[in-house]
């Protein structure tokens, strides 16, 4: 992409490589796992045309960004503060906040804890929740207590490392087209023939998963061969250890507030496995209203899988520049 800029920046301690394309109010884009500022390709330079400086950045432990070893370094806190700097480091006292996956949790808890600074926020995937009643990984302990938890494999320091790092390709190709719209859609399918049991608790995160001969629309092989770059800069334990700090989150964020007050907008897709962590007869949608003071803008896409804006880049763009225009 010949118009990004890229910069590394020095913030909360570390420097952070940011991609940004365009001049104007500051929109920062925060991505998830198993990913990179890379998977906001189609919404930097969406972004940047209407009049934004749209600005993505590689997580700490991923790609160019530095890698701290501990997993105290991977908290939401760590990485809220690593928002803050950004902004600062790029010249603003102000900013938009928008993520997938656990980008979202970074760019919700940095506008809910400080609304001085995020004047709006917005997520794919994964919605605003206050502070549960326990910590998460104890209630995912009970949820999966005799079945196979993603999370909860993660635990165990380095064995997804090694599982994931000794063919990243194929770990990588894997861990996307399962999780989209098509992967998704096959997986139920599977299920409901009785061709896919539930796998135990023993399991590994990449056992069982289908081996599409082609790969979707949303995603060629150029996309595939950058991740895989990037991971073979950062390798995963910095990536993981955002999972093993979630216990450390439940203790540090007594002080979250219950609901996000700045306007807010939230777009999911109808087959986002985040749909099923928890059983539930209401859709997500339903479940996540309350907490939101201000939710502008509310989208669920049908057949869309996890991947919200590489699967769904038109779509995802014209919602965000519609919530950016009622701002």
């Amino acid at each position: 992409m010949k118009e990004v800029n890229f910069e590394i920046v020095k913030t909360n301690g570390i420097n952070v490589r940011v991609a940004s394309m365009g001049e104007g109010p500051l929109v920062i884009f925060c991505h998830g796992w198993p990913e990179s500022w890379y998977s906001y390709r189609h919404q930097l330079p969406a972004v940047a045309s209407a009049g934004y400086k749209a600005v993505a950045f590689d997580v700490r432990g991923y790609g160019e960004s530095d890698k701290p070893h501990a997993i105290e370094e991977y908290t939401i806190l760590n990485m809220v503060a690593d928002v803050l700097g950004i902004i600062k480091a790029l010249g603003y006292k102000n900013a938009i906040t928008v993520g997938h996956d656990w980008g979202g949790p970074i760019a919700l808890n940095t506008a809910a804890l400080h609304p001085e600074i995020i004047t709006a926020t917005g997520t794919l995937s994964v919605p605003y929740t206050s502070r549960g009643p326990m910590p998460t990984l104890d209630l995912w302990k009970q949820i999966y207590k005799d079945r196979f938890f993603y999370q909860l494999y993660f635990q165990k320091e380095g064995v997804a490392e090694a599982e994931f790092e000794s063919d990243l390709q194929r770990a990588l190709r894997l861990t996307y087209t399962n999780s989209d719209g098509r992967g998704m859609a096959r997986g139920i399918e599977k299920s409901q023939s009785g061709l896919n049991p539930q796998k135990g608790p023993d399991a590994t995160f990449l056992e069982g998963m289908e081996e599409f001969e082609e790969l979707p629309d949303w995603l060629t092989q150029k996309d595939i061969d950058y991740f895989v770059s990037q991971f073979e800069i950062s390798g995963l334990r910095g990536p993981l250890n955002r999972y093993r700090a979630q216990n450390i989150d439940w203790d540090e964020l007594s002080h979250l507030p219950s609901t996000i007050s700045q306007p807010a907008f939230f777009i999911t897709g109808t087959l986002d496995p985040v749909n099923f962590f928890v059983p539930s007869e209401q859709s997500l949608v339903k479940r996540i209203e309350s907490n939101y003071e201000n939710l502008l803008l509310v989208e669920e896409l049908e057949g869309i899988g996890h991947w919200t804006q590489q699967e769904a880049p038109e779509e995802v763009n014209t919602f965000i520049l519609s919530f950016l225009e009622r701002l």
